[in-house]
């Protein structure tokens, strides 16, 4: 496939980001940190258009660089001198545990791949994504385990229920390539209690017990707190018992905390209301997000 072949080419890509990860820890193996991702409803689009008289890429906005880097690897991966413009635009705040550079990159992937003719699959988005920073597991549809420092999938665990998830962010933003580049040193007591919530969080998304799901997510978020501590994560675990929530879940290197909801609770529109506005009185705002749902 020549660049002269590909004039007119262009292609778009989107990808989902996720409300921080209902389980992030790591596993008796060596080498083996992990998350449990919760994909949402809000995502970012990429736009990729070809220039054949060009070798590099132009990303738009100008501060994407790692999307504008995967967007020239892929092109040399396929054989291709030629470069392009990469155009984003994201519904997911930096910085706050949305996955939102994920999103980015498994976007341009998409994007890229539209723009010269192929469809690349999660494993070819996961060797690239590999080269330039630790990452969730959004090239792959619904709650996946994954290896995010590795960037490989560890398992599928299928899709989620409707959830609602009312959400604080306690400010700031993060860089969470610096994050993972700390020694987290898990004693071989925590790694066999992720291990046990593994098991339990995989069970419970398969069967769709949204109540063990909330409890894998809260106990999850208590056991960050030595790594990345939130100062209202005790309050949270309070409005969820007073609420009626399924539990709370956080962006483990994050800054956003959110209790959940079954969108089939007889009692939703009370307990959404009542969590909103508590969350509001706690943190000064809240907002509503939603789990991604099976197309």
């Amino acid at each position: 496939m020549s660049a002269r072949a590909l004039v007119a080419a262009d292609g778009c890509g989107t990808a989902c980001g996720t409300f921080g990860e209902l389980l992030q820890g790591a596993l008796i193996d060596a080498d083996s940190d992990f998350l449990v991702t919760l994909p949402i409803a809000r995502s970012s689009t990429a736009h990729f258009e070809l220039a054949p008289d060009r070798n590099t890429v132009s990303v738009h906005p100008a501060g994407k660089c790692k999307s504008r880097q995967l967007a020239e690897l892929m092109l040399r991966r396929h054989g291709l001198g030629c470069g392009g413009t990469l155009t984003l635009t994201t519904e997911l705040p930096e910085g706050k545990g949305h996955a939102s550079s994920s999103a980015d990159l498994v976007a341009t992937a998409r994007a890229v791949g539209g723009a010269i003719g192929v469809n690349p699959d999660p494993a070819e988005i996961e060797t690239l994504m590999a080269t330039i920073e630790p990452s969730d597991g959004v090239m792959y549809a619904g709650v996946v385990a994954f290896h995010h420092r590795r960037v490989r999938l560890l398992a599928h665990l299928g899709h989620l229920p409707p959830i609602t998830i009312v959400g604080i962010d306690e400010g700031g933003q993060l860089d969470t390539v610096a994050f993972n580049r700390q020694p987290k040193r898990f004693s071989m007591a925590e790694r066999r209690e992720y291990d046990h919530l593994l098991a339990v969080v995989s069970a419970a998304v398969r069967s769709g017990d949204l109540g063990a799901i909330g409890r894998v997510a809260t106990r999850s978020a208590v056991l960050n707190q030595r790594l990345r501590p939130k100062a209202k994560l005790t309050d949270m675990i309070t409005l969820a018992e007073t609420t009626g929530a399924l539990g709370v879940v956080t962006a483990h290197s994050g800054t956003i905390l959110g209790l959940m909801f079954a969108d089939n609770d007889h009692e939703y529109d009370e307990k959404v209301a009542a969590a909103r506005h508590a969350c509001r009185v706690l943190a000064g705002d809240s907002w509503i997000d939603r789990t991604q749902v099976a197309s």
